[in-house]
């Protein structure tokens, strides 16, 4: 596969607009590895390549561990994850698989004892933020490529 259009050029209106999301992600107090974890884990579900080779890399910048990156699609196997981390990974495979999975009352108040109402918001806003970035690079034949 090879880039299909360089959206960037063809539609910057809407490509700031998405960055400005982006900007605002970073604001957010959830904490910048597990932000990368979630990026990770969505782009996993999604199967974007150029997604998990870019987080994977600003996360290891972050100082995230190896064993940590490679174990995150098998985060519930794992005891190194903290129970905040698993809850918000849990969250963000069923907003990611939300036509099939929807997001139960149940894990809301699992995911509550964690994160209060704005960081609820934010993780959502996370999950959903790195799914448009995710169907928007594999639409656009974006794949990733060795640094």
């Amino acid at each position: 596969m090879e880039q299909r259009i360089d959206y960037y050029n063809v539609a910057p209106e809407a490509l700031k607009i998405m960055i400005e999301m982006e900007k605002y992600t970073k604001t957010t107090g959830i904490d910048r590895k597990l932000r990368e974890l979630i990026k990770i884990r969505a782009s996993q579900i999604n199967g974007c390549a150029y997604c998990i080779n870019m987080h994977t890399t600003d996360a290891r910048k972050m100082g995230e561990t190896e064993q940590r990156l490679y174990c995150v699609s098998t985060w519930r196997e794992c005891t190194f994850y903290t129970d905040a981390e698993k809850v918000a990974l849990e969250l963000t495979e069923y907003v990611t698989l939300i036509p099939t999975k929807r997001v139960p009352d149940e894990l809301y108040h699992r995911v509550r004892e964690h994160y209060d109402e704005r960081q609820y918001v934010d993780l959502v806003l996370i999950i959903n933020q790195i799914n448009s970035w995710n169907r928007i690079s594999i639409a656009m034949g974006s794949i990733a490529t060795e640094k």
